[in-house]
């Protein structure tokens, strides 16, 4: 029996490879295509010399560099399921590979986090100079997120984890590590995930309740908080649909660690659930249009160029 790293099983008894071998391949490629072209876009015009240097484009360009790094990983993933789950590319861009997904994932993560919190003091406290909205707090934090995110993946690095016995086999874990697996879970989940999405469940109910405070407010004052509450909700849409249902399937997932039919739905759900997951880099550049300062006059001032 061997656990693979979007674990979901391929032993004999309760295989899905045909079920990955078709929604894999399909969604790898799509999100490729999509973050791509959506995300090199958003760096070209975040890097722009005119582009206005503010803490929430900071947190934005590295939200787009993390995204662009995944995605250009895709298609290894991809012709590993399409081969029939065959790895062909060699045990360190096997490592790689396994290594990015879970960089990106915590990365966009963090990074959605303190975007909502710089968007929450926006409205609640508009007139307050907050260190956390400072440009050059925001490379720290950056900085910070970066070296915590990268060190902590590093298990990864491991051939017991990112590696396997077979080296045309990749993407698998050793059943004995299931239970070390749980127990990083147990502890990736509350800091990884619980933390953060309460953080900007906070920053929403408080945001709205400025919000609902606040009558009349003056055009340009209106204008920041359409754009701090639309980024805050865009985030919370994100985590609802791409983070949320792989992180309970992944926990539910581990704690049935037997294999067996009955357990097939919850196996085919994760592989759903993880496909989700890769669509939040091709979602982010919405987030980019809609959320990021001046964004929208670089793009019209390009496309007239």
């Amino acid at each position: 029996m061997v656990l693979d790293n979007n674990f979901t099983y391929t032993s004999f008894n309760c295989t899905i490879d045909g079920f990955k071998q078709v929604i894999y391949p399909v969604t790898y490629l799509f999100v490729f295509f999509l973050g791509a072209v959506g995300n090199g876009f958003a760096i070209y015009v975040f890097f722009q010399p005119s582009q206005r240097k503010t803490s929430v484009n900071i947190y934005m360009q590295n939200l787009a560099v993390s995204d662009l790094m995944f995605v250009s990983t895709l298609p290894f993933r991809a012709t590993y399921f399409l081969l029939g789950s065959r790895w062909i590319f060699g045990d360190i861009i096997c490592r790689i590979v396994t290594y990015t997904l879970y960089v990106n994932m915590y990365c966009s993560i963090y990074f959605l986090t303190v975007l909502s919190v710089v968007r929450f003091m926006a409205i609640v406290y508009p007139f307050k100079h907050w260190t956390i909205t400072n440009t050059k707090y925001a490379k720290i934090t950056c900085t910070a997120i970066w070296v915590f995110v990268l060190a902590a993946s590093s298990p990864l690095f491991s051939k017991e984890i990112a590696g396997y016995s077979n080296p045309a086999k990749c993407l698998d874990l050793h059943p004995s590590s299931i239970h070390k697996l749980f127990m990083l879970n147990s502890i990736v989940i509350v800091v990884g995930f619980i933390l953060p999405f309460c953080t900007i469940i906070v920053c929403y109910v408080f945001a709205i309740k400025a919000l609902l405070k606040s009558r009349n407010p003056q055009c340009k004052k209106a204008v920041c908080h359409k754009k701090a509450l639309s980024s805050i909700i865009i985030t919370l849409i994100l985590f609802l649909i791409c983070f949320l249902p792989y992180h309970i399937l992944r926990t539910i997932h581990l704690m049935l660690s037997s294999c067996s039919q009955d357990n097939l739905p919850v196996h085919k759900a994760l592989v759903v659930t993880l496909c989700l997951a890769a669509m939040n880099s091709c979602l982010d550049p919405v987030l980019y249009y809609f959320a990021a300062e001046n964004f929208k006059v670089r793009i019209r001032s390009l496309y007239c160029r």
